[in-house]
């Protein structure tokens, strides 16, 4: 039995992230702060935490409203790489992760790769959605303003923000728990394209 291994460029990615994150810390205004509060907001460091293919759990089961008025279903993209961000307006360093994420998906396009994100715990839907237009999130979120998609990601993401990338069978590959870069989730999602079924 052959544990996943990961890429050298994966782990250099990942060291470059957890220092980028100890440089940057956290700053918001006291409305976000309060906000941040109110939601029960937990920050991350940027931790990678990779799960080889044969300690996986079951495919999860990711369904929901989004901010743009239609549905999203996991079970509808097996057989590509996805990428799940969960991230709110209120949250600061969600802010400092959006070009990380716009970048990726433009440098991952006309891969087998979807993006989703998870809305979490947003005031309302308009909210969510002009945070998306202003960040230039052009994939699909969806609303979870009672926070219950952290059931449906296995209880695996629990910072804001978090990322998972799912295998083609619709399992969790990876996860980081806080602020992600491009360089890192790129070598993610590079190995999980790469792994053989």
């Amino acid at each position: 039995m052959t544990a996943h291994r990961p890429t050298r460029r994966t782990v250099v990615a990942a060291a470059s992230t957890l220092a980028v994150m100890a440089v940057s810390g956290c700053s918001s205004s006291s409305d976000t702060a309060d906000a941040a509060q109110d939601a029960g907001y937990r920050s991350g460091d940027g931790t990678l935490h990779l799960i080889p293919a044969d300690e996986r759990d079951e495919p999860v089961e990711l369904a929901g409203e989004t901010i743009r008025d239609t549905t999203w279903d996991s079970a509808e993209h097996r057989g590509e790489v996805v990428v799940v961000n969960l991230w709110a307006s209120w949250c600061g360093p969600c802010a400092k992760e959006a070009p990380h994420l716009v970048d990726t998906y433009e440098a991952t396009k006309g891969q087998d790769v979807a993006f989703v994100g998870i809305d979490y715990r947003e005031s309302s839907v308009a909210t969510g959605l002009a945070q998306a237009e202003t960040w230039g999130f052009v994939w699909p979120s969806i609303y979870d303003e009672s926070g219950s998609t952290a059931i449906d990601m296995q209880g695996k993401m629990t910072t804001q923000p978090s990322t998972a990338v799912l295998d083609r069978e619709g399992r969790i590959a990876a996860v980081v728990l806080g602020p992600v870069t491009e360089s890192t989730l790129v070598g993610i999602i590079e190995d999980t394209l790469s792994e053989e079924g």
